[in-house]
């Protein structure tokens, strides 16, 4: 099954080569640009399907940061049968649920993304939801671009595992032969 979901990323030019900056600050000499996959309803749809499905257990709720886990949170809120709300950036740049989504105490979340490298959106989520004590939060994306497996103890739900070259500034060989990278992703 993974050779067929590396097929899609693929096929519908969601993986990127060359020298890229990521969110965290790192290089990479690959990008994941999942909105290229999720722009064709029927992938979106099964990937959602796919996450749902890896679940061991029973959410009440998914919620996904804006912008780039809107379309495969939703499609998996979908394919559980449960409404789907998303976080966004306030006007301070903290991460925060908005637009009158309330959310009850002590429901078990899943938060959604589509990329995951260092775990950085995921984690400003959770402080967020924190603050509706929920009873239980899962975290899962579809690519896990990243070198962690777990994010506060619990296990990444991945449909994919891609582990590219990831750089610091300083030991990146492509900024050592002079070529500036570029940063395709939404995160100023």
């Amino acid at each position: 099954m993974k050779n067929n979901i590396m097929n899609i990323l693929e096929k519908t030019e969601a993986v990127l080569k060359g020298h890229f900056l990521l969110s965290s600050g790192k290089h990479s000499d690959t990008y994941i640009q999942c909105a290229k996959v999720l722009m064709y309803p029927d992938y979106a749809e099964m990937f959602g399907e796919m996450i749902a499905d890896k679940l061991d257990d029973e959410v009440d709720i998914v919620v996904s940061p804006a912008l780039g886990g809107i379309i495969i949170g939703y499609e998996t809120a979908k394919a559980l049968g449960k409404n789907f709300i998303f976080s966004e950036r306030n006007s301070e740049g903290n991460m925060d649920i908005r637009r009158g989504f309330v959310l009850e105490e002590n429901l078990r979340i899943l938060i959604v993304e589509d990329v995951i490298t260092t775990g950085k959106s995921t984690k400003e989520v959770i402080e967020v939801l924190k603050n509706y004590k929920p009873k239980k939060i899962y975290k899962a994306c579809i690519v896990n671009r990243g070198s962690i497996d777990e994010i506060d103890g619990d296990k990444i739900i991945s449909l994919i595992d891609i582990k590219p070259d990831i750089y610091e500034e300083d030991d990146c060989p492509f900024c050592k032969n002079g070529d500036k990278p570029i940063k395709p992703g939404s995160r100023k």
